[in-house]
């Protein structure tokens, strides 16, 4: 497998990765945009407006019909937050041209059709089409109000917001109810065409692929000519850390809902400008709790008994780690209690070379496994560009590997409790 990057405009990128290993091609378009408060929402109405129809595809049927057409092809689309920005996803799956009967181009259809959902959609004028916007804006309001459904996910949005407030990463990506009927289709339009031609776009192509024949496919593509080179108008991942405090009292907050369970959220930070920071913190968070090896599922879960899951998550693109429990409602004070102990263990250095061990395989095992999937690598290396590391997967794992006790003991020291959030009846 290997990855080359071609800039078409400024701004504008694609990214080839020409590899063997399947016999699907996958194409997908991302586009990048800070999170704002007055945007979020309609963020979140753009890809499902634009899934609808194109002026060559005009409805649901007719891109179904299309994607039948070649050889049972999937279209796709979505949303989702990024450190402080927001990225609108799409992506058409279809079979490598090798395995097409008649040898028809399958990957031209497949770039050319999703080119046209993304940049060609149905249009009255300059307006989006208000019949779509109307389901649309229907099916968004099920959206927002389902994310109750899934108390965990539910817990963890609560202590974000609770500690970001109306700061970027603090928006709920699918946006807010109160917003949506007041959205109108001149107001949508206008905002789609400010998106795609002011934000970072980034184009993916996966597959066995002819990297010269697609290059000149997307140079002369209609809708890229249309496109106009910009200022990558998004937030660099790392820009953060150097206004990041240290939150000097802990939030407490309990809310009431009809559960049977507990969900318990720990939300901490990362206040450090260690080398190899983002790394080390990776290494870090497997020993306190990623992988059944960590030591939130063998004290907290195992030994204790006070969980049914316990695990923590870092996210990397802002420095923070939230520790996630699943528990009974009596055992909130015992759990934060030795919660807190393991955090204090890690600080004094009471684990040993194993457990580094240990988790260093479980996270180089977690690699490897990113070539496995077509859409998991596009999305690590959307991370890669979003964040300009550009790393491989190999240099990844040898920076894991060159990862000692002495690094995880001062990223310990620099690990702050901001809030704890818990879900209760």
């Amino acid at each position: 497998m290997n990855k080359v990057s071609l800039e078409l405009k400024q701004g504008i990128k694609a990214h080839f990765i020409n590899t063997d290993l399947y016999k699907t091609d996958l194409s997908c378009i991302i586009i990048t945009t800070p999170l704002k408060r007055d945007t979020v929402t309609k963020n979140a109405l753009i890809p499902f407006l634009l899934r609808r129809g194109t002026k060559k595809l005009p409805n649901l049927s007719e891109i179904n019909k299309k994607m039948e057409d070649m050889y049972g092809a999937s279209f796709n689309c979505g949303i989702d937050k990024m450190g402080d920005n927001v990225v609108l996803k799409f992506y058409i799956e279809s079979i490598n041209n090798d395995y097409a009967l008649n040898n028809e181009d399958v990957l031209k259809m497949n770039l050319e059709s999703l080119l046209d959902i993304v940049f060609d959609p149905v249009q009255n004028g300059n307006l989006l089409n208000e019949e779509f916007l109307s389901l649309e804006k229907e099916n968004l309001k099920k959206v927002i109000n389902r994310k109750i459904d899934d108390k965990d996910s539910y817990a963890l949005e609560a202590c974000i917001s609770k500690m970001y407030g109306e700061e970027k990463f603090g928006l709920y990506k699918f946006g807010y109810i109160e917003d949506v009927d007041s959205i109108t289709i001149e107001e949508i339009s206008d905002y789609y065409n400010w998106l795609i031609q002011n934000s970072k776009i980034d184009i993916f192509i996966s597959g066995n692929l002819k990297e010269d024949e697609v290059k000149e496919l997307l140079n002369n593509n209609p809708n890229i000519k249309k496109l106009r080179p910009r200022t990558e108008n998004y937030i660099l991942n790392n820009e953060f850390t150097e206004s990041k405090q240290i939150v000097e009292n802990v939030t407490e907050i309990s809310e009431k809902m009809d559960v049977t369970q507990g969900k318990l959220v720990m939300g901490l930070d990362i206040v450090s400008d260690m080398e190899n920071l983002q790394v080390t913190s990776l290494v870090y968070n497997a020993i306190l709790g990623d992988g059944a090896n960590s030591m939130m599922f063998q004290n907290v879960r195992e030994k204790a008994g006070l969980a049914y899951s316990a695990r923590s998550t870092f996210v990397k693109q802002k420095l923070n780690i939230f520790i996630r429990c699943g528990i009974q409602i009596e055992n909130y004070e015992k759990a934060v209690k030795i919660i807190k102990e393991q955090l204090e263990n890690i600080k004094k250095g009471n684990f040993t070379e194993e457990d580094i061990q240990n988790s260093k395989t479980y996270l180089i095992s977690s690699l490897k496994s990113v070539e496995e999937e077509q859409d998991t690598e596009i999305i690590y290396y959307i991370g890669q560009e979003i964040s300009k590391m550009n790393m491989t997967i190999d240099e990844y794992i040898e920076k894991i590997e060159k990862v000692t006790k002495e690094q995880i003991v001062e990223l310990a020291n620099s690990v702050h409790l901001n809030t704890i959030y818990f879900l209760r009846s």
